[in-house]
């Protein structure tokens, strides 16, 4: 070996040196730590954070390279090392197909990103990390065609928004179980801390062949993080100049050589009421929550993989007028929304062969909370389990499943009585789905899927769907898709001012479930320019078409909700571009949305309220001075939408302006352990209020004391109510929080 060493560097003396670099990634985002290494010369090195390696000095001709990162196959390959300066370009490293939790939701198995016929976008925990944030809902307002909706200026319930969808039709999963929903989806999102988050995958469109009816408009799927992949210990801590404080710790290990384990903690206290818009009302809800996170996994004697997770979270938040206190909870004096939250849920999943695989969850939810003096006591407990079998025959990779949901949920609402009688709305929700995905010849793929679910009220519901992608090259494709979405409405999840009493809830009919069709077609490109360069290109085209929409109707009646279905059809169509460039360690994604949405009921067309026509969103990273000193920059810019008055005399305006949300984070990465960082939320200091009279209508007489209503119900202007209006939070169409600034400190100790 030395002698081989000693003839290649005489031979370099003539042929001479080359400085080489390139990139290592999953095709998604940089691998930090990975080995890259030359066997023929005995010269290795890891990349850095940006997954970039460079080698000064190495002999011009051909070699063998190693690249390897714990979790993923190794690759080798033969390069030839030319007389100038190369670029070696990105080295893609796919996932260990043994390493079942590594999956992609577009077909439930370990692949690549670019081998998937359904487009899915993957954000790693330091996408969220641009902007430090405490949970899901806040990380993800930076993704392109995501809005994170708040529906109550008071309480802060809020939404998920994809392509301008309302949030019930976005499915959020946890480890690809379907435990967020009715109860969860109005105050849960909040509830889910970064912390635990090894990535979230989001697929815009209908994904009901795979997940289930209710993924009419997308789905967000949380990837918990993975035990035996994990830091030994694990630190982020943060607060503002608003007092919130959030603090993430964790630690990992093994039990024995089978075992390993992880233990997470999230606690976030916001106690500091402020009123910067003078309404007497808390600008933004008071929260203390606590989570706590423990997850297993193991291999069996047969080398089966499994995993076991286990969540506990505690939440007390209440918003409010500025005297509000506890000893006021559910009384008529002073208005004050209070909502304490208990949820535990259990997620785990097996390995039975190389074929079959068992998955199943359980969640309890157990929610007290007084709206004013109007209380809302509500239990919910799911059960859920699925079996799945994938079987690879020549050109067909099948895959199969049979799942059954157990849902049991109860209030204290005439929604689960029986004339005087307590009645809690139980059913089953059995499904069986089968999927063929088909190489047709090389870079051509046809995927076929159909679900059949047995729905107690609406019997069988069959969700079918297809799929074709075209590889152009190894970085060029083009996915088009299709599929349909079946829904049935939940009156909490759909705006919980209706049972809340902002308005009374005012149901016109039997709902029927309102059915969707979707078709979407995607366009992927990446390149590597000569001066080292990487580019990345993605440009989407969908077109949603409902049928029997049911729609809250704000209009017809300021005191009122009214849901009913669409006597017409409704559209969400649009067209999305997303650019993504990586220099060193300069990165910049930028994406951009146009939205066309819209109601067709006896040939007049509406605009729902909340649907902006436009958005972008932006995060750059960029060294500042050297490579241990970083600047990011995120931000959203949004169109006008359309937004809920209570009468034709309402002073706020029937339109939002456009608006942004940007924000700045220095940090400082010490010997890859410690990172200090520094910044400023919402720069330009930008809320709701601005421009506007007010945001809570009669927020000095939130009991509706002293508003009058004719014999008809209508309400009158009077001295005391110049503009008739009646106590609403719903007119709010961004965060009600202004210019903040933070530091914090995060710590990684490796295993």
């Amino acid at each position: 070996m030395k002698r081989t060493l000693f003839l290649v560097l005489l031979l370099s003396n003539f042929v001479g040196w080359s400085q080489v670099k390139g990139r290592v990634s999953d095709g998604v985002e940089p691998i930090a730590g990975a080995t890259v290494y030359f066997p023929s010369i005995n010269k290795g090195g890891v990349t850095n954070l940006d997954g970039v390696f460079i080698f000064d000095n190495l002999p011009m001709g051909s070699y063998a390279v190693v690249i390897s990162y714990v979790g993923f196959l190794p690759q080798k390959k033969t390069l030839t090392i030319s007389k100038t300066t190369q670029n070696l370009g990105e080295f893609l490293l796919l996932a260990d197909s043994a390493l079942d939790e590594v999956i992609i939701s577009g077909n439930l198995k370990p692949v690549n990103r670019l081998e998937s016929t359904v487009p899915v976008e993957v954000y790693s925990p330091g996408f969220l990390q641009q902007n430090p944030s405490p949970n899901l809902f806040e990380g993800i307002q930076y993704i392109n065609g995501i809005r994170a909706q708040i529906n109550c200026s008071v309480c802060n319930t809020g939404d998920i928004h994809i392509n301008g969808l309302e949030g019930p039709y976005t499915f959020v999963l946890i480890d690809g179980m379907p435990i967020v929903s009715s109860l969860a989806s109005v105050y849960g999102l909040n509830g889910i801390p970064t912390g635990m988050i090894e990535k979230v995958e989001i697929i815009k469109g209908p994904s009901g062949t795979l997940y289930g009816s209710q993924a009419v408009g997308g789905l967000i799927n949380v990837i918990t993080k993975l035990p035996e992949y994990s830091p030994r210990f694990f630190s982020d801590v943060y607060g503002t100049s608003w007092q919130e404080f959030n603090a993430d710790l964790g630690f990992s290990g093994k039990i024995n050589e089978k075992i390993n384990f992880l233990t997470g903690v999230n606690g976030f206290i916001y106690d500091n009421p402020v009123d910067n818009n003078k309404d007497n009302f808390t600008d933004v809800t008071q929260q203390k929550r606590f989570s706590l996170f423990q997850k297993f996994s193991w291999t069996t004697k047969l080398s089966r993989k499994g995993s076991l997770a286990l969540r506990y979270l505690y939440e007390d938040r209440w918003g409010g007028e500025l005297d509000w206190t506890p000893a006021n909870r559910g009384g008529d004096q002073i208005y004050g929304e209070s909502i304490f939250t208990k949820r535990f849920e259990i997620i785990g999943a097996q390995n039975l062969s190389d074929q079959w695989e068992v998955q199943y969850s359980y969640t309890d939810h157990d929610q007290d909370s007084f709206y004013g003096d109007m209380a809302f006591q509500a239990k919910e407990r799911i059960a859920f389990i699925q079996g799945i079998w994938r079987k690879e025959s020549g050109q067909h990779q099948w895959l199969a499943g049979l799942s059954t949901r157990y849902s049991w949920y109860d209030d204290n609402t005439p929604a689960t009585e029986i004339l005087t009688a307590n009645d809690p709305n139980r059913y089953w929700l059995p499904g069986i789905f089968l999927e063929d995905e088909i190489t047709l010849k090389e870079g051509h793929k046809l995927l076929l899927g159909m679900r059949l679910d047995q729905h107690k009220d609406h019997g069988i519901i069959a969700t079918p769907r297809a799929g074709y992608k075209i590889n152009f090259d190894e970085q060029t494709l083009l996915r088009l898709n299709a599929g349909t979405g079946f829904r049935v409405v939940n009156i909490f999840t759909e705006d919980h001012a209706a049972l809340t009493g902002a308005r009374d809830l005012v149901i016109e009919e039997d709902l029927a479930p309102e059915q969707s069709y979707n078709i979407n077609l995607n366009f992927y490109k990446k390149s590597y320019t000569s001066r080292g360069w990487i580019l990345g290109l993605e440009a989407a085209l969908w077109h949603t078409y409902f049928t029997n929409q049911i729609l809250p109707d704000f209009d017809t009646n300021p005191n009122e909700i009214r849901y009913n279905n669409l006597n017409g059809h409704a559209v969400s169509q649009g067209g999305s571009l997303n650019i993504e460039a990586n220099y060193g360690q300069f990165r910049a994604q930028i994406g951009a949305s146009i939205l066309d949405v819209f109601t067709k009921e006896n040939n007049q067309r509406i605009r729902p309220v909340f649907t902006e026509k436009w958005s972008m969103t932006w995060a750059i990273t960029t060294p500042l001075w050297n490579e241990k000193l970083r600047l990011d920059y995120t931000g959203n810019l949004y169109g006008p939408m359309r937004l809920p008055l209570l009468g034709e005399l309402d002073p706020r305006a029937e339109f939002s302006p456009v608006w942004s949300i940007q924000n700045l984070k220095f940090s400082y990465q010490k010997d890859n352990d410690w990172n200090l960082f520094v910044g400023v939320k919402n720069l330009l200091n930008w809320t709701p209020a601005k421009n506007n009279p007010f945001l809570i209508a009669r927020s000095d007489d939130p009991f509706d004391r002293n508003v009058k209503s004719n014999t008809n119900g209508t309400i009158q202007a009077t001295t005391d109510n110049p503009y008739a209006l009646s106590f609403d939070p719903t007119y709010i169409y961004a965060p009600n929080q202004g210019i903040r600034f933070f530091i914090g400190l995060n710590y990684s100790l490796s295993r």
